[in-house]
């Protein structure tokens, strides 16, 4: 007779492989990817090491896993931002300050999200993302341009070259090697640096220089 998985036996796999999951959002988090070790990961989840194994390939599909949850959030909450009221111009510098504002703020998990050396397994993702957010910003620079509050431009490098300069921009301030271990962005000094980010960010779609 052939062994047949039961709904509780699912819903306990299940449950496991989700504690697994936030444990290890939760290193990530506290200190980047390579904070989270899988034996550690294995000790805060209450399961055995072989126990991680038997629910992700390896730790890089692990990784991969937490890569995509974290920035399909993010990648949502620019989406809401653009989607919002006003015209092109102010939607891309709400979105584009907000995200700023939360890598500012969670400055340990923006690094690992944006520019922590990784696995090629989610350096892929990371590229997969990059695009995600460029063509969201690419709709919206479209539709500037239809309503007149962005001169005409080649929407698709306008955008590719968005992404760039935020991610470059906060490259330097998220890095561990500039904060120091342990230490943390007061977000009460962040405003002249997201000022600026979103200045440069819209004067390079604008052309205005005000």
């Amino acid at each position: 007779m052939a062994y047949r998985e039961t709904e509780k036996m699912r819903q306990r796999k299940a449950q496991t492989r989700q504690r697994i999951l936030d444990c290890a959002r939760q290193r990530v988090f506290e200190g980047g990817f390579g904070n989270a070790q899988v034996t550690r990961i294995a000790q805060l989840a209450s399961v055995a090491t072989g126990t991680i194994y038997r629910h992700f390939d390896s730790k890089e599909e692990l990784f991969a896993e937490i890569f995509r949850d974290a920035t399909e959030r993010e990648v949502n909450k620019v989406s809401e931002d653009l989607a919002s009221h006003g015209d092109a111009v102010s939607r891309l510098g709400k979105a584009l300050r907000r995200f700023a504002e939360r890598a500012l703020d969670a400055p340990v998990m923006a690094w690992a999200l944006i520019a922590e050396p990784v696995d090629p397994r989610v350096e892929a993702q990371r590229l997969i993302y990059r695009r995600a957010y460029a063509e969201l910003f690419q709709r919206t620079i479209e539709e500037g341009i239809e309503e007149g509050s962005l001169p005409p431009q080649d929407a698709h490098f306008s955008s590719t070259c968005l992404v760039g300069a935020i991610s470059e921009s906060l490259v330097g301030p998220l890095s561990p090697t500039q904060a120091g271990d342990g230490d943390i962005v007061e977000p009460e000094h962040t405003d002249p640096l997201v000022d600026t980010i979103v200045r440069f960010c819209l004067q390079g779609l604008t052309g205005n220089r005000r």
